[in-house]
């Protein structure tokens, strides 16, 4: 963490506001595979790891929230009168208070302490992290009683409605349902999941950040989502049955050609696509073949790249390093909505030194910029801890 969680921030706490608070532990998240499926009802394969915001938090029987950002080293305050849209930090935790008072709940004023190591703009979703975690501790505070499914959909609001990202719940969910050495595979229509072991102790989870900073809901990521929405908009005309790209074939997107500009057959190709792709990942998963699995994984990259056009040259040159260390790196693409952010890939332990000197080498090289390296572990869901 960027902090111990120890008595240090313990103690801060107490001297700021004179209590003492509970913690609550959120984790951010990967995406093994399936992207871009979420907002389609189809399958994806997220995990929790071990990058974490951290919240202290008391109630402090009055109506005003009061925050102090660790990160951004700096505070903020305001009642449930003045929540605003906008696009800043404090506007997710508005959005988590109206998300939780549009349920029938009255959110009594608190105080809180938050920071944390989750790469901002990295596609390892700070942002549902902070939702997720902020939401928790609330409903541990007040006894809302509110399910774990409740906050990942409070925390979907918020970025929803707040934010203006029209994101799905993957990212929420995997921060809420994580479990350590676990992905899962997620149907996003049922909102039922499968835990899928990865026990893989020769594999290392290795995440390349290209520093290349992801500004999603001023991005294309809506663009995306209108696409596939137009897409089944077509379709239906002829099948109300279809609710989503979920209930498609690739011979219905073919069928639709010559009705729909290129980009929205391309767009919605990919849609469905990826959706088959992330079913077959999990039985290879289940059959611990990993090298069938990261196939899939680069085949995912470069559909991404060229025909859902969500990632950039950054990205493109790592993967490419990538694949050509086919003994030491068993799959690799480009992480998260898109645009930036990290590549995921899955390198031998005792190749991970030498082929992070070769990408570093050939990407600094190239771009004239370093990037970060992130060794990720698989661990539990939001939590709360105790303080002794």
């Amino acid at each position: 963490m960027i902090m111990k969680l120890d008595q240090v921030i313990f103690s801060l706490f107490k001297s700021k506001f004179g209590k003492d608070p509970i913690m609550v532990i959120a984790p951010g998240r990967i995406n093994l595979i399936g992207e871009h499926t979420d907002y389609n009802e189809g399958f994806v394969m997220p995990a929790a790891v071990d990058k974490h915001i951290f919240f202290l938090v008391a109630p402090n029987q009055t109506d005003r929230f009061n925050f102090i950002s660790m990160n951004y080293n700096t505070s903020l305050s305001f009642t449930t009168s003045e929540l605003q849209a906008g696009g800043e930090w404090q506007h997710y935790l508005m959005g988590v208070i109206d998300g939780i008072q549009k349920r029938g709940h009255s959110v009594g004023g608190v105080d809180c302490i938050f920071g944390g190591n989750v790469p901002g703009g990295a596609g390892m979703s700070s942002s549902a992290a902070l939702c997720s975690g902020f939401g928790f501790a609330l409903n541990e505070i007040f006894d809302f009683k509110l399910t774990r499914l409740d906050l990942a959909k409070i925390g979907q609001y918020a970025e929803h409605y707040f934010v203006g990202l029209m994101c799905g719940i993957m990212d929420q969910y995997a921060s809420l349902f994580g479990k350590k050495d676990e992905a899962f595979i997620l149907d996003c229509r049922s909102l039922r999941h499968e835990y899928l072991p990865f026990h893989f102790p020769d594999i290392e989870i290795l995440l390349v950040d290209t520093k290349v900073k992801h500004t999603l809901a001023t991005s294309a990521y809506n663009a995306r989502r209108s696409s596939c929405e137009e897409g089944v908009a077509w379709l239906q005309k002829s099948n109300p049955d279809i609710r989503s790209l979920r209930d498609t074939s690739v011979s219905d997107i073919e069928a639709m050609r010559s009705h729909v500009s290129e980009d929205v057959f391309t767009k919605c190709g990919f849609v469905v696509k990826e959706i088959a792709r992330t079913q077959q990942a999990a039985l290879l998963l289940k059959a611990e073949d990993l090298k069938g699995f990261g196939k899939l994984m680069f085949e995912t990259h470069w559909a991404l790249s060229n025909e859902y056009e969500v990632s950039c040259v950054e990205s493109d040159l790592l993967v490419e390093v990538a694949s050509q260390y086919p003994n030491e790196v068993f799959g690799a693409r480009q992480m998260g909505g898109g645009f930036g952010g990290c590549i995921i890939t899955l390198v031998r332990k005792d190749a991970v030194e030498q082929f992070s000197h070769k990408v570093r080498e050939k990407y600094v090289g190239t771009f004239k910029k370093e990037p970060d390296f992130y060794s990720i572990n698989l661990c539990e869901g939001v939590h709360s801890i105790h303080h002794d």
